[in-house]
């Protein structure tokens, strides 16, 4: 597919490539160049706050486990199966 480079340095995606990719507006993009080719991606961005929040309760879950308070299971049926004893 052609697309036209407008004043700006704007493109325009494709609409069949939108509806493929599921994107909407607002949704964040990252554009690099590599090997002489122009790469488009679509990313998902997270708060600081939130990051450091989940690594604060991975490591907390990482010291259980080492310590042998969190359960660790083989599969997700053991777990349900486990989950079902209750």
């Amino acid at each position: 597919m052609l697309a036209e480079l407008r004043k700006k340095a704007q493109v325009t995606i494709p609409k069949d490539i939108i509806l493929k990719l599921g994107l909407s507006e607002g949704d964040k993009l990252d554009i690099f160049e590599k090997d002489g080719s122009i790469c488009i991606m679509p990313v998902v961005v997270y708060p600081k706050k939130y990051l450091n929040d989940l690594r604060e309760e991975i490591g907390e879950v990482k010291a259980n486990i080492a310590s042998g308070k969190q359960p660790v299971f083989d599969s997700v049926d053991a777990l349900f199966d486990k989950l079902e004893e209750k």
